[in-house]
């Protein structure tokens, strides 16, 4: 039997929300695998994120003050230390990874457009800085994955020849339909940011009398949460638009099983696992009709403009006034969540994993890598006074 492709996988970018989702389901699958030895690299604040790692995971964990600028310098200098150490592939279910690492590979599941919907002088740097780091990304990587056929057409640049498409799944054991009827209540499921389009949605529902709607999600933009709830209530709705905040995964089950109809009104998304999710558990869904919302949601649902209020309104009162187009939606979603696996995405992950393997690596990207080192080191030496220690501490592992 040959030897075990060894990966290390960077989960540095796994903060909340897919990202989070993703390498949960995808973290047991790959371990039982023998064909793969996996390694995971998480910062230390990560911990309660992940604190079940499947048996045959190692895990490599980081120390340093996180923020945005430095984890991408630690990723960027620190991080391929470990790789070059021990690794065959690096793989970073992100936008971009380390460029320097050995074979590295990303997951292509950032839509980029959201710079366009964004006024922050801020974040619309951070969206600068995201896309260049996907076009170097993906010049570096052998390989790439993307999570629809719409990220792959719009996040690959001129390298969709590297880039195949890696659906994510569901799992059915956790998400399926009620056997207790639904409650009067619209869901809708996403951190509070902005391309969540939560706005249309919360101006829909104040245009239905009595109408109630409930959002688990998470704060991570704490401006634009404090805008919807400063929304709420000039619309009158504080005691109709309910925020849950963060909510683990039995409870969020338990919501998509009690909800009249769930809504999705993103202006932008590469995939949206909480559209799988709802349509598993048997939801009446509301849709944005916009990106890749209709490759995942097929006939299965209702579709809307992203920003056209009355249109998301009129459906809304529609299908909560409806209970057999209720019921043809409900099986609609519940059939079409069958295309969706775990286990799919595993396999067709582990195949991307072994073929990059297999790749040569490039004399021209490690005379890059130098020249590379010796600008971030730079860098580093300037803003941080733990550097000396970080590396002493990847280097243990050579």
């Amino acid at each position: 039997m040959s030897q075990p492709t060894r990966v290390l996988i960077n989960a540095l970018h796994a903060q909340t929300g897919g990202g989070v989702t993703y390498l949960k389901a995808l973290l047991p699958l790959l371990a039982r695998r023998l064909d793969l030895r996996c390694r995971l690299l998480m910062h230390k604040n990560q911990r309660a994120i992940f604190s079940e790692i499947p048996t045959g995971i190692d895990v490599v964990q980081a120390d340093f003050k996180d923020g945005f600028l430095r984890r991408l310098i630690w990723e960027q200098l620190i991080l391929p230390l470990h790789a070059w150490a021990w690794t065959d592939v690096t793989f970073s279910p992100a936008n971009f990874g380390p460029l320097l690492a050995t074979r590295p590979v990303i997951l292509l599941r950032n839509a980029l457009e959201v710079e366009v919907h964004e006024t922050r002088f801020s974040k619309r740097v951070y969206w600068k800085i995201l896309r260049i780091m996907t076009w170097l990304s993906l010049l570096r990587a052998p390989l790439a994955g993307a999570v629809s056929d719409f990220a792959k057409a719009n996040l690959s640049f001129q390298f969709s020849r590297k880039v195949r498409v890696l659906w994510h799944g569901v799992d059915g054991k956790r998400f399926f339909p009620p056997t207790q009827p639904r409650q009067d209540f619209i869901l809708a499921v996403g951190d509070l940011t902005i391309q969540k389009n939560f706005t249309t949605l919360i101006a829909a529902v104040a245009r239905i009398p009595g109408a109630t709607l409930k959002i688990a999600g998470h704060g991570v933009d704490d401006a634009h949460a404090k805008q919807l709830r400063a929304m709420v209530h000039d619309l009158g709705l504080d005691g109709r638009v309910q925020f849950l905040g963060r909510v683990d995964p039995a409870e969020l089950a338990k919501l998509y099983r009690s909800c009249r109809v769930f809504a999705f009104p993103s202006t932008v998304e590469t995939f949206g696992n909480p559209l799988v999710e709802a349509m598993a558990s048997g939801c009446p869904i509301i849709c944005s009709q916009a990106a890749a919302m209709p490759e995942v949601l097929g006939d299965a649902g209702l579709y809307a403009l992203p920003q056209n209020v009355p249109v998301w309104a009129a459906l809304l009162g529609q299908l909560l006034g409806d209970a057999a187009l209720r019921d043809d939606l409900s099986l609609r979603a519940v059939d079409r969540a069958r295309l969706f696996s775990w286990e799919a995405t595993a396999e067709q992950t582990a195949s991307l994993l072994h073929d990059a393997a297999r790749k040569p690596p490039s004399n021209l990207f490690m005379a890059m890598a130098w020249a590379w080192i010796v600008v971030v080191f730079g860098l580093y030496l300037l803003q941080y006074q733990k550097m000396l220690p970080a590396i002493l501490e990847a280097l243990q592992w050579f």
